[in-house]
């Protein structure tokens, strides 16, 4: 009887990369090693066996929705229109960067939940190919409405489930020892994003996964939430079943492909440059013996449509640099807006669209003041010092004061 094959899983841990292992038959995983290793270009003596990565929370965006449909064919569609809207676009030449989970069904009501893939950096994939891919968050299961926190590679990041499926999970700007009121907040202003579109979910309880032997790690996090808090070691990673569809390009391999034709390139130039000289200098009859220039300049010829596909992909990429940017996200946006709220005014926002780049809010107040204090804050806050504010006067109504203004990036003058 053969050896069933075995799996090694890749698992984004605390302060490193962890190196999992267990047979493909399902049973449970088991720590191989634990290293310090946060590029898993430099890890090595990785065992036999098929390779699956788990993309840590960082290097995702998740991207909550519903849809008015149940129609599994145009969800990634209308996903896809949702993440545009967002301005997420990935680069179609860096292989498949998307996936998408469904949180729950009602009649003609879908809840979404979509994956959007950073591609891979230089030495951000391992030196031996993996067969699969995967996100860290779906590797352990949480059951009900829970609430998981743990770090990766020193940064606290947590997960959101419903009913037992993945709803959305997010890497903090948390890197203290213990949770602290300021990633509570994070978390709270992730509650309120999902609120805003539609989903209502409260956490049962919250599961604090850390290695901290202090009794009082989990007070910001019981402060924060009414639900209960349970403290333990981050459980073993389990297969994620169905795996995701996620599977990157190779970067580092194009790059340095592109760079070899590159060279073929700058090479033949150089080479044609000197022969030419040569044969000004001897004449006609030094002509017939340039085959090497000529084989040189047919390789340069050749290699030149790539290096424009390459030139390309470059460009593209560039395009999700400003989507990436964690100080662009709507959480860290609406977070700064609701900062210049004043307080005990009893202003509210109803309805929050943001982007990196478009900002609408629509909102009352029992007071005019309360909206002209808020429209002057907006204005002089340095953290939205990008966008240029629209901020017209507001109607009474019988609740008091309403207004609507909106703000956007003004596009660079040529």
């Amino acid at each position: 009887m053969s050896k069933p094959t075995e799996n090694v899983l890749l698992v984004p841990g605390e302060s490193g990369w962890e190196i999992w292992t267990g047979p493909s038959a399902g049973a449970p995983f088991t720590l191989h090693a634990a290293t310090a290793i946060e590029r898993a270009a430099d890890l090595t003596d990785l065992p036999g066996g098929d390779l699956l990565l788990l993309f840590p929370v960082k290097s995702i965006t998740a991207i909550p929705m519903r849809v008015s449909s149940d129609d599994d064919a145009l969800f990634p569609d209308l996903a896809a229109l949702h993440a545009e809207r967002l301005g997420l676009r990935p680069d179609p030449m860096a292989g498949q960067l998307t996936d998408l989970f469904v949180i729950a069904r009602e009649a003609e009501n879908t809840a979404l939940v979509s994956i959007q893939l950073r591609a891979p950096g230089e030495g951000e994939m391992p030196p031996r190919g993996p067969k699969s891919f995967d996100i860290s968050a779906r590797a352990y299961p949480l059951a009900g409405d829970t609430l998981a926190v743990w770090k990766e590679f020193g940064r606290w990041v947590f997960a959101l489930s419903y009913q037992g499926n993945l709803v959305y999970c997010q890497a903090t700007s948390g890197t203290s020892a213990e949770p602290d009121e300021a990633l509570a907040r994070e978390i709270r202003l992730a509650l309120i994003q999902l609120s805003m579109q539609g989903l209502e979910i409260e956490p049962a309880r919250v599961a604090l996964w850390t290695s901290s032997q202090n009794p009082n790690a989990a007070a910001a996090l019981a402060a924060a939430f009414k639900a209960p808090v349970e403290i333990s070691p981050r459980p073993a990673p389990a297969l994620p079943a169905p795996l995701s569809k996620l599977l990157p390009a190779d970067v580092r391999a194009a790059r340095r492909e592109a760079q070899r034709r590159q060279t073929i390139i700058l090479g033949a130039a150089a080479v044609a440059l000197i022969y030419l000289g040569i044969l000004g200098w001897f004449g006609y009859g030094l002509w017939k013996d340039n085959s090497e220039t000529q084989k040189l300049l047919k390789q340069a010829a050749e290699a030149a449509p790539e290096g424009e596909a390459y030139a390309a992909h470059i460009a593209r990429w560039d395009e999700l640099a400003h989507a990436i940017d964690l100080a662009n996200s709507p959480v860290e946006i609406l977070s700064r807006i609701s900062a210049c709220i004043p307080a005990n005014s009893g202003l509210r926002l109803k309805t929050a669209d943001i982007s990196a780049t478009e900002i609408k809010l629509i909102g009352e107040a029992p007071q005019l003041q309360a909206v002209n204090t808020f429209s002057l804050n907006l204005g002089k806050n340095t953290d939205l010092a990008n966008f240029k504010w629209q901020t017209p006067e507001p109607n009474q109504s019988t609740r008091g004061w309403e207004f609507v203004f909106s703000a956007e990036v003004p596009a660079a003058q040529p």
